[in-house]
């Protein structure tokens, strides 16, 4: 099952950098119920291996191409995020104190916690894309005009995966040109 869970997360990831066109520096946030990928009912039933096998899945692909991994905590900690410190830094995001534990963040964002080189936490991040995995609500940490992605991959584990990349705001009305 575990293994499963990887290679559909892998998967995942892939269609949507190559779909989104983000590229290195760009950040791409995950929301993750590991409850939901085992088929349980979201906050009930946080399973740290099935977190491992998704974050596995999907971390070394980020890492390889240079896109900051966003790990969405649950939200017992106001779905805060997971971010190495050197992403912090660059996009100026205020760190808070708190470390993420299996019920108080969730099983994903205590993974990409204890896997990051230097992790820090921040309240909200304005990704460039994202994955939700489980119906955990993304959407406050994407950019403003966020677009549904399709992807071949419909599940991670029982999990339903929804995806989106942004773009950005097209304004000025009938007589501005875009492009």
């Amino acid at each position: 099952m575990y293994e499963q869970i990887k290679k559909e997360a892998a998967e995942a990831t892939k269609e949507l950098i190559e779909i989104s066109g983000i590229t290195a520096g760009d950040i791409l946030v995950i929301g993750c119920s590991s409850s939901e990928i085992v088929g349980e009912t979201i906050g009930k039933n946080s399973d740290i291996d099935a977190a491992r096998a998704a974050f596995d899945g999907i971390y070394p692909i980020l890492k390889e191409k240079g896109i900051f991994l966003a790990a969405q905590c649950c939200e017992h900690l106001n779905r805060a995020i997971v971010i190495e410190r050197e992403a912090a830094k660059k996009y100026g995001f205020e760190i808070v104190c708190v470390v993420p534990q299996k019920k108080a963040g969730g099983s994903f964002a205590t993974t990409a916690y204890a896997n990051f080189s230097d992790p820090c936490v921040v309240e909200y991040v304005k990704a460039d894309a994202g994955m939700d995995i489980g119906d955990t609500l993304i959407g406050m940490h994407l950019k403003h005009v966020a677009v549904p992605v399709r992807l071949k991959t419909k599940k991670i584990g029982k999990a339903n995966l929804v995806a989106a990349r942004t773009r950005p705001k097209l304004i000025g009305g009938e007589r501005a040109v875009y492009q």
